[in-house]
């Protein structure tokens, strides 16, 4: 089973989400935690896994011999992201645009590109004293896009598991998509605030198009309105999950505590959670 952990909004509290139900599953059930938000990943810091391995995500770039180029910019064409361009009498490639689908490589007529492997980050696979597999990429300073190294971090081989979480981006861009779109549930980390509101309303909207179950958790619930409830209401997304707006949980994530052992009680509500979950993938 592969659940997915998304939000929209950044800062609602998704990566709690995702290992308090990590840590409540793992005594019955082989977990693996899959970070995929590359650009500052964090489950690490609350897991506390031992890495034992690393290893590099890379990107093809095109490099175009001007001996055998004869400038007919069938490269230039093919190429959806830009990342080539036909200046005056020579091609330019935008290593940082390139997402190396390699299209510009098969199309060339003359055969004149052949591609080199760029470094983008870095895949690094823990396992924690609980058994929790903890996997976590981390994007090259200065990189752009973050959606190759979640592809290549989704594909590492990490043995089997009964439960497979995945801790997505904030947001509601492609590498939100990325981590998301084989999910079999996709389980939304929202609080109770116009922003939050806001931002629930674009991601349950990337979630509508994949077609992928979901439920919504409640954050920092009894700050807000009600017009989450409200909204939610006329959607058949149901919230699954409430959790209370509390100062010890602030004070205890700030020192690195997992939710389920700030308020231990609330592993009955993850167990439940997980039960939901899986009652909603089997109908």
């Amino acid at each position: 089973m592969k659940i997915a952990i998304a939000s929209g909004k950044g800062g609602t509290g998704k990566t709690m989400v995702a290992t308090s139900l990590a840590a409540s599953l793992a005594p019955n059930y082989r977990v693996h935690l899959v970070d995929c938000d590359v650009e500052a990943p964090n489950t690490h810091l609350f897991l506390k896994p031992e890495v034992h391995a690393s290893s590099s995500a890379v990107v093809n770039i095109p490099q175009i011999d001007p001996d055998i180029c004869n400038l007919c910019g069938v490269c230039v064409e093919v190429c959806q992201f830009h990342a080539l361009a036909m200046i005056a009498e020579q091609i330019l490639v935008f290593p940082q645009l390139c997402h190396g689908c390699g299209s510009c490589t098969l199309a060339c007529p003359m055969k004149a590109i052949s591609e080199f492997p760029k470094e983008v980050g870095k895949l690094n696979q823990g396992k924690t004293a609980a058994c929790i597999k903890n996997d976590f990429g981390v994007m090259t300073i200065s990189e752009a896009m973050p959606t190759p190294i979640i592809y290549q971090l989704k594909a590492l081989e990490s043995g089997p598991s009964d439960v497979t979480l995945l801790d997505a981006p904030p947001g509601a861009s492609c590498a939100v998509v990325a981590t998301i779109y084989d999910a079999d549930y996709v389980l939304l980390v929202t609080e109770s605030t116009p922003f939050g509101l806001h931002d629930l309303e674009k991601a349950l909207g990337i979630v509508s198009k994949i077609g992928s179950p979901a439920g919504v958790i409640i954050n920092r619930d009894g700050i807000g309105d009600g017009q989450v409830e409200a909204y939610l209401a006329q959607t058949p997304y149901p919230i699954l999950m409430k959790i209370p707006y509390h100062v010890k949980i602030a004070e205890g994530l700030g020192s690195g505590k997992l939710l389920v052992d700030i308020f231990p009680s609330l592993r009955v509500d993850f167990l439940n959670l997980f039960k939901q979950i899986s009652e909603s993938i089997s109908t």
